[in-house]
């Protein structure tokens, strides 16, 4: 049986990198994308979206255009990570696809009420998409199964001290989809930043013929050409391990823990990982409330993850549209 999936993307590398894994892994049935901003402006997002489905020949998969900024706060985006077109500036051609007529809000309630099954949404950005969902039709939360996101940690942060960039660009929005009462999934910091794709393996890719192995060679390799200095932030497969963890969920430890997220002060876009084995003075006395059980992602098998990302690239999947 296959998963049917919805990817809500801001469609910078390790996006791109998804979207691959999501196009040509034969168990995962994607019927949809929602594009909203964050990792660059949402006419990027879209544009590199569609590029990415032309290359893996996904052209059948429907794209819709979603919010431009958060639910608050301006628009920030990541281009000192992701190159000034949010692709690494790879250079993919422009794709000539129609993108969907309708908001991203719309095709998400669409591709929802009419699927026979609950549909996965995984969520690879900022989650202003899913909330305007659950605020304007919150009816469709019996036709979704699980929401799998980006995002969060239970340790350090990236975009502050203590957050990370996908719930630290739009908070509000991921503390309405964590208040759901949805089944939740975190794949956080604490995982995206352990799996590396070993150099020697880079290289094998940007050398290869096939253009979809090519092009997932230069996302990887593209940080290196920053001159970024930490090792480990480089050759990340980054948002595809949420997808690879959908696949096989048996690559990634989770343990279920109460998470919040802060809306305020310089912890802003914390997410709150509750890991405490007893109650603590704030619960006793009543000054804290406890967050909803969240399947909070702690470890992976990192050489088992990066196997099946990289033999889910290398399988023939549909004929490239367009090649590097």
């Amino acid at each position: 049986m296959r998963t049917p999936i919805i990817l809500d993307v801001d469609t910078g590398i390790d996006d791109a990198l998804a979207l691959l894994f999501a196009a040509r892994h034969p168990e995962l049935d994607l019927r949809g994308i929602t594009c909203v901003a964050g990792n660059t402006s949402l006419a990027n997002v879209v544009a590199n979206t569609c590029a990415v489905l032309d290359l893996v020949g996904a052209r059948d998969v429907p794209v819709a255009a979603g919010a431009q900024r958060p639910l608050i706060e301006p628009a920030r985006d990541a281009a000192h990570m992701h190159g000034a077109d949010g692709l690494g500036n790879l250079g993919l051609p422009a794709s000539d696809r129609p993108v969907d007529a309708r908001h991203a809000v719309m095709l998400l309630r669409d591709l929802l009420t009419e699927a026979p099954e609950p549909i996965t949404l995984v969520t690879l950005a900022p989650m202003t998409n899913l909330a305007l969902l659950l605020r304007t039709y919150p009816e469709v939360t019996e036709q979704i199964s699980r929401v799998v996101f980006m995002g969060g940690s239970a340790s350090v942060g990236n975009a502050s001290a203590v957050a990370e960039f996908n719930v630290w660009h739009d908070p509000e929005a991921a503390a309405i989809v964590l208040g759901s009462g949805l089944e939740l999934t975190m794949y956080g910091l604490d995982v995206f930043n352990e799996v590396v794709v070993p150099a020697e393996e880079v290289d094998r890719l940007a050398g290869a013929g096939d253009p979809v192995l090519r092009a997932a060679g230069q996302l990887l390799g593209f940080r290196a050409q920053l001159g970024e200095a930490d090792e480990s932030a480089l050759r990340l497969v980054g948002d595809a391990g949420a997808v690879c963890a959908l696949v096989a969920p048996e690559l990634v430890r989770t343990q279920r823990w109460p998470v919040q997220v802060e809306l305020a002060g310089g912890s802003r876009g914390q997410t709150v990982v509750d890991r405490r084995t007893r109650l603590g003075e704030d619960l006793v006395h009543g000054l804290a409330g406890t967050g909803p059980l969240v399947d909070v992602a702690l470890g992976v098998d990192v050489p088992a993850m990066v196997d099946l990302f990289l033999r889910t690239l290398a399988t023939p999947g549909r004929p490239a549209e367009s090649a590097l």
